[in-house]
């Protein structure tokens, strides 16, 4: 940290401006991963749509029976 203070103010302004960026950024990939990783729902909605989908037509040979 010693060689920062030697620094102009506009390259410090860049440096702090790059960290905080890379940070930001950092969080909002690790965010989408963890959140995007699961797909428990859409899971969910896939067997629940086939089950519907299969007493439909279990119900259609029944009634056609």
């Amino acid at each position: 940290m010693a060689g920062f203070s030697s620094l102009a103010p506009k390259t410090k302004n860049l440096v702090v401006a790059g960290g905080l960026s890379a940070f930001v950024f950092g969080v909002y990939f690790y965010t989408m991963r963890a959140v995007g990783g699961t797909d428990e729902l859409q899971t969910a909605i896939d067997k629940f749509e086939q089950q519907k989908s299969k007493e439909e037509s279990e119900s259609t040979i029944t009634s056609k029976a």
